[in-house]
């Protein structure tokens, strides 16, 4: 859907932070996929998937082009709009059904055969566990759940504090508390990788990844 924005937000902090951050500069991303989806998903058959935090809507585009029908989500009204007219340009804007919603209040409803939280994390109050259990609730048996989520500290983060621990993807995956009867492992690491900042700046970085897949019924 692309002539009107969806959803329901609760216009609290996390709104307006994200409006904040969209609204100061006309594009923030590179409107390029991220790489850790491209490297597990580039090769899956397309089906229905869940974009939580989409942004600019650069991931949601290049899953669209692959195939796939994308509910893109994300707070900021801004940000979904950009994302909206992005993938008209690209030829995609019917597959893809840009919603606006405080996933600490809602999130669409599933099964989605692959839900996508790439670097769901901010730096106002945001329930990150809580949110991330429920996605892991919309999907559908056979189904991929991929986690991206930053595990250092970048020259353009926001939290520059050098001292920072941040989870293992061990601990992120146990948090979720999914059954191994229930949900097989295929991606669990801290990979390292070249990154450029919103300015410019290259550095190399990890991330943690948590790839899990729902096991059939």
């Amino acid at each position: 859907m692309i002539d009107e924005i969806d959803g329901e937000v609760g216009g609290g902090e996390a709104e307006r932070f994200w409006e904040r951050h969209y609204t100061g500069r006309e594009q923030v991303w590179s409107g390029n996929a991220n790489a850790v989806l491209v490297d597990v998903v580039g090769s899956l058959p397309p089906g229905t998937a869940l974009d939580l935090g989409c942004g600019e809507g650069g991931d949601a585009i290049w899953l669209a082009g692959r195939g796939w029908r994308v509910t893109a989500v994300d707070v900021s009204a801004t940000a979904l709009g950009r994302g909206a007219a992005a993938a008209v340009a690209a030829g995609v804007g019917d597959r893809i059904d840009f919603q606006r919603h405080d996933l600490a209040e809602s999130i669409p409803d599933g099964p989605f055969d692959l839900v996508s939280a790439q670097y769901l994390q901010s730096p106002v109050d945001f329930p990150r566990e809580r949110v991330l259990r429920v996605a892991a609730s919309a999907v559908a048996p056979g189904g991929l759940l991929l986690i991206v989520a930053h595990a250092s500290v970048a020259p353009w983060s926001w939290d520059q504090d050098p001292h920072r621990r941040f989870p293992t993807p061990e601990e992120e995956l146990g948090a979720l508390d999914l059954s191994p009867e229930r949900w097989s492992t295929e991606r669990l690491g801290t990979p390292a990788r070249r990154a450029v900042g919103p300015s410019g700046e290259a550095a190399t970085v990890r991330d943690n990844v948590i790839a899990v897949r729902r096991l059939p019924r």
